[in-house]
């Protein structure tokens, strides 16, 4: 089972037992982030698809640590002018695992058949 969803303006496909860094999410290391922005959930033969967002399926994950990337350099050059600016930055990010993807099924999900 694996699931689509949606977080600091990206997607990721995350599946039960999986870490992934994350943009910079409000939580202490240890405590637990629900997304409630599934865009969809594939179990097993079935497909469920959300427009845009399930509203049965939830996905958890435990906050394994907040962090901040390795710098990158940025540098501002104009030619015969004198003028260099060198700048750094690092990103923060904060790594998850996922423990648990929820749905409730009902009749009322949209449902595909998948052909593999």
């Amino acid at each position: 089972m694996y699931a689509i969803i949606q977080t600091g303006g990206k997607q990721y496909r995350v599946q039960e037992g999986q870490a992934l860094r994350l943009e910079k999410q409000p939580a202490e290391a240890g405590h637990s982030v629900n997304f409630d922005r599934v865009l969809m959930v594939v179990d097993g033969t079935q497909v469920y698809v959300g427009t845009p967002y399930l509203k049965a399926a939830t996905v958890t994950a435990e906050v394994v640590e907040q962090g901040r990337a390795k710098k990158i350099g940025v540098i501002k050059f104009k030619r015969r002018k004198h003028h260099m600016k060198h700048l750094g930055h690092r990103q923060a990010y904060t790594k998850v695992k996922i423990t648990g993807i929820q749905l409730s099924t009902s009749d009322s999900l949209p449902i595909l058949e998948n052909e593999e």
